[in-house]
């Protein structure tokens, strides 16, 4: 007796995944496949099925009774692998506009399954860069950006839906250029709504992207005088996080910002390893100039540092607090890189952002078949 193949059997899910199948079997077929998204062969099995991806895509963003939850988080987990993009989007080239629809409607239950998806599609360039074209195609009147920060930073934007997940789609999206010079738009106070979500209590996913975008807009120079100038004062909210209940010298304590300064006995430091690794990096960005250097040096982040040092158990977190570079190298930002070296180290870093994004899937996602990744900071 002949077996039916693996992919002859996925086949057979297709007719019970339709919009208008009954609700029973709906529901049924669509646990089988994020039962199928929980493994690598499952991943690959699915990604040859373009008629099964539209109609889960379909389910995804489906009003009940459709298995919406279970579809949504099927594409978290296919999603999670980048070599799974491409068939993604060719069976459904508007799935980044449509995840966004979801994702940013104060009603719809599900908006974090959907966020988590764009995180996960948004770490890869083509899907990011689709991304930020649904954004800026988005209703007149608002920026889709404006919408995405807004729904970030507004307590119960959506009452039935978290929304930790806007937080590294923001990091991701604001590796582009573009993303970067709305953020830092002066007139919008983009940043500063930011800046209070580096403490959030409830959630590493939501520090964790709000930091790595605040990190990425560190990368512009340009601006770090108005960064760390009173109009933003960048500096204490990176800080905070990183300090201790150290009880400093009365001549320590006045060169700290007023929000550093007698903090209490049990103060704890941010647990992450990873973002703490982000507000260090950070801080080291706004030292790349000459002026920066003098600015961060003036309010105290020495001691912040120097303490920081001396605790932290972990050898991967390095807190490096050097003298002034050489002449010619006063500003670090522009100093030229060997190609090979600079090969390295995106390849180093891209390795670790993959692994903190999958340790944060299997934490912030629940019970059920996990995502293997979530997104960059």
């Amino acid at each position: 007796m002949s077996q039916t193949s693996p992919k002859a059997e996925a086949a057979k899910l297709l007719p019970f995944l339709t919009l208008g199948e009954r609700a029973d079997l709906q529901a049924a077929a669509a646990q089988h496949v994020l039962a199928l998204t929980g493994s690598g062969p499952g991943r690959t099995l699915l990604a040859g099925q373009a008629a099964l991806l539209r109609s889960l895509v379909e389910l995804a963003v489906a009003p009940p009774p459709a298995p919406a939850r279970d579809a949504a988080r099927a594409l978290v987990n296919l999603a999670a692998d980048p070599g799974l993009h491409k068939p993604l989007l060719e069976a459904e080239p508007g799935l980044p506009v449509r995840l966004l629809g979801c994702a940013l409607d104060p009603q719809w239950p599900w908006a974090e399954e959907a966020a988590a998806v764009l995180a996960n599609l948004s770490r890869e360039p083509v899907p990011c860069a689709a991304l930020i074209e649904a954004l800026a195609a988005a209703e007149p009147g608002e920026s889709g950006l404006e919408r995405l920060v807004r729904a970030l930073c507004t307590p119960g934007y959506n009452a039935r839906a978290p929304l930790h997940y806007l937080g590294p789609v923001l990091s991701n999206l604001s590796q582009r250029p573009a993303t970067r010079a709305f953020l830092l738009d002066r007139n919008r106070c983009v940043v500063q709504r930011l800046l209070p979500l580096t403490q959030y209590p409830d959630s590493s996913v939501r520090r964790g992207g709000v930091v790595g975008t605040l990190r990425n807009c560190c990368f512009e120079h340009r601006h770090h005088e108005w960064l760390l100038g009173p109009e933003v004062d960048i500096l204490p909210f990176l800080l905070l996080p990183l300090a201790g209940p150290e009880d400093f010298s009365e001549e320590e304590m006045e060169r700290l910002p007023v929000d550093l300064q007698y903090l209490p006995p049990d103060k704890q430091r941010e647990p992450d390893a990873d973002i703490r690794k982000m507000l260090i990096e950070t801080i080291m960005l706004l030292t790349a100039t000459a002026p920066g250097r003098k600015q961060v040096r003036d309010q105290g982040a020495y001691l912040i540092l120097r303490e920081l040092h001396s605790w932290e158990p972990e050898s991967d977190v390095q807190v490096l607090i050097g003298d002034e570079p050489e002449q010619g190298l006063e500003n670090l930002l522009e100093v030229q890189v060997p190609e090979e070296v600079e090969r390295q180290l995106q390849q180093q870093d891209h390795q670790e952002r993959e692994q903190c994004e999958r340790e944060q899937q299997e934490l912030e996602l629940g019970p059920g078949p996990q995502a293997e990744g979530a997104a960059p900071t």
